[in-house]
């Protein structure tokens, strides 16, 4: 992402403040990119109607929408100074609804407002955003009521030791687009990778194991391959943070500490099964995290969305 031209934000109408377009507002202006101010809505009582005849059921459905178009069009008529539009869809899906108009309308960036826990102040992500997760092809940008404030943080979520090439393409591509968008955001870079303690039933099981050379070993492995890769992208060592844990706990933890505005993670975009066995790391971090957050697919995704359209 070197660049955004089409951004579609993603309207709560169950919320007052939609922070979602605030952001793509504020992209839109630093980027030059179009807006769509996008909405779904259905009417479950529609379902009940099935004593009217069809004509009856299509203007009920149409009154709906008009509604709802009135109602978007005058969210968005302050900002008409900027190439913003509307668009409204019936579905009862929102992800389904968002992700298909995603694919036939090639939108670049996909901007959605998160839902916080009032006492907590923690993030909630519901269904449809976990859905977007795992199968929007295009980058999802998570957003939460903080402005990003100039000359802040961004933080860029690595696994500088795959020897995958998909997880090393990703690597790329997660840094490319963190420092495209601290370009736009005024913001530092900063890089984190996290890695793993020496297993324990190792150091049970084989009494001549020495977990202490062990565990230096890879945190130099971790602390060099990340420094390499940051290198790559002309960054120093200081803007790396290379820390032994959980993925789920050492992102979250680097990033408040960093009080950094926005993390960028890459995701496989698993479901199903596949998902439920071996588990998607990035969603764990992402659950963690109290901050905006850009969930990127690797180069060459196909959305499990697209094949059913096929």
């Amino acid at each position: 992402m070197d660049t955004i031209k089409r951004i579609i934000a993603i309207i709560d109408p169950t919320k007052d403040d939609q922070h979602g377009l605030a952001r793509s507002i504020d992209l839109a202006k630093k980027s030059g990119a179009s807006i769509t101010a996008f909405m779904t809505v259905y009417d479950f009582s529609y379902e009940m109607t099935t004593m009217l005849s069809g004509d009856e059921r299509e203007a009920m459905r149409k009154a709906v929408i008009k509604d709802r178009e009135l109602w978007l069009n005058d969210l968005v008529s302050p900002y008409q100074d900027l190439d913003i539009e509307t668009q409204v869809v019936w579905h009862n899906r929102p992800y389904e609804a968002i992700i298909n108009t995603v694919i036939e309308q090639q939108y670049d960036l996909v901007i959605k407002s998160t839902h916080q826990h009032g006492a907590l102040k923690s993030v909630i992500f519901t269904p449809t955003d976990w859905h977007l997760v795992r199968k929007c092809p295009t980058p999802v940008l998570f957003v939460k009521e903080m402005a990003w404030p100039a000359h802040g943080n961004i933080l860029a979520a690595v696994n500088a030791v795959s020897e995958n090439e998909q997880h090393m393409a990703l690597n790329k591509r997660i840094i490319k687009d963190a420092q495209f968008l601290c370009e736009l955001a005024s913001a530092k870079l900063n890089l984190v990778n996290a890695y793993p303690a020496t297993p324990i039933n190792i150091a049970i099981e084989i009494p001549e194991f020495n977990p202490g050379l062990y565990n230096e070993s890879v945190k130099k492995h971790h602390i060099d391959s990340t420094n390499e890769l940051a290198a790559e992208f002309n960054l120093r060592q200081e803007q790396c943070f290379i820390e032994e844990g959980l993925p789920e706990d050492v992102i979250p933890d680097v990033a408040k500490r960093l009080n950094s505005e926005l993390v960028v993670i890459g995701t496989v975009g698993r479901t199903g099964l596949s998902a439920a066995l071996v588990g998607n790391t990035a969603e764990h971090v992402i659950d963690s995290l109290d901050c905006d957050v850009l969930a990127l697919k690797p180069d060459g995704y196909v959305s499990p969305m697209a094949k059913k359209r096929d």
